[in-house]
């Protein structure tokens, strides 16, 4: 196979990770006989030094005419620090996200064996967890109507649905629902919010076009508590974009490391691959930041196109790697630290 990939480093860490992602990818490539073709493009606070803009035009044409897009991280302490900065790198997230019609966010959540003790939850209550939380990502308060009055004294944001985008994110959990435990869990505010009654009331319209699919409905502060108490209750979920976005980085920590987890955005015509983590600033350049969640997010990118071998040759030597103490400093404790660019020659090496 041929796959024309982007390549969007982004900002911090991000070129860092990305490097291994795509020694790793080169790697099963030539052992499987694929041809990958990379399109390097400018994102976030790299591209605003560049051309001003967080997510160029030429970037997105490039995304745009790709059969996937690998994503590093984005932000820099700069902006972050600065309230009154009109142009800012996250802004660049948002639009291509927009753009492209990203508008599923995938993010499993599973356990290493070799790490289950490095959890801060009980190894009892962890192991075996296996979850996907599909986060609407184009829509929600992100995307609303937002200003202030009252001479700035007033602030507010608003949380906008229409009733398709809450079909097409919940199609995609049914759906995937029925290719793994047939169960799936609707995480909303119905109690207060009106638009977690849309949500509510059009999943369960939903329903009887699945009728294999257990369905149940939960809120979204109950789910906060019960994602860290037992999380092998939960199979597919599917929650709105600020929800998603707050349980998906409780979730990431019931592996032991934030830095391990993988996601996907999917779109109608092409999808986005990108570890959870942030862009890490205070580590950049120093060749210490754990690559194996961008790793990890190539592997689903060839598992999308079924290359299932491929992905699980990816999963495999991830775990080996860890398994085997080859591990940056963040899973190291007092054992030797090998640096990001260590770790993926000696995952590509080992493939």
């Amino acid at each position: 196979m041929k796959l024309n990939i982007a390549l969007l480093a982004g900002d911090g860490i991000g070129p860092e990770v990305i490097d291994q992602a795509v020694k790793v990818s080169n790697a099963v490539a030539a052992k499987y006989h694929h041809e990958i073709n990379w399109k390097p493009a400018l994102t976030g606070a790299a591209a605003i030094d560049a051309v001003g803009e967080p997510y160029p035009d030429e970037t997105h044409a490039i995304c745009a005419n790709s059969d996937a897009v690998l994503f590093g991280a984005i932000g820099h302490p700069r902006f972050d620090n600065d309230p009154s900065a009109t142009v800012r790198p996250e802004q660049g997230l948002l639009k291509m996200r927009q753009k492209l019609g990203l508008f599923a966010n995938v993010r499993p959540t599973f356990t290493f064996p070799s790490l289950i003790e490095k959890s801060p939850l009980k190894k009892e209550r962890i192991e075996g967890t296996d979850l996907i939380i599909l986060r609407e990502l184009t829509g929600g308060i992100y995307f609303g109507e937002r200003n202030r009055k009252d001479d700035g004294n007033t602030a507010f944001d608003t949380m906008t649905y229409e009733r398709f985008e809450i079909e097409r994110l919940a199609r995609k959990g049914f759906e995937m629902a029925k290719k793994r435990s047939k169960k799936l869990c609707c995480v909303d505010k119905a109690n207060v919010l009106e638009s977690s009654r849309l949500w509510r009331e059009t999943v369960q319209a939903m329903e009887k076009e699945y009728p294999e699919v257990a369905v149940s409905y939960e809120f979204v502060d109950a789910v906060a508590m019960r994602l860290v108490q037992w999380p092998k209750a939960y199979d597919v979920m599917i929650t709105a974009n600020l929800f998603g976005d707050i349980l998906t980085d409780e979730a990431s920590v019931i592996s032991g490391s934030m830095g391990l987890m993988p996601s996907s955005s999917v779109g109608s015509e092409v999808s986005l691959y990108e570890p959870i983590h942030g862009s890490y600033p205070q580590a950049a350049g120093k060749d210490i930041a754990n690559p194996l969640a961008t790793v990890l997010s190539a592997a689903m990118l060839f598992e999308d196109f079924n290359l299932n071998e491929e992905a699980a040759a990816i999963r495999a030597v991830v775990n080996k790697s860890l398994a085997e103490g080859i591990v940056t400093e963040d899973l190291a404790e007092d054992a030797k630290a090998y640096k990001t660019s260590e770790v993926g020659d000696w995952l590509a090496a080992n493939l």
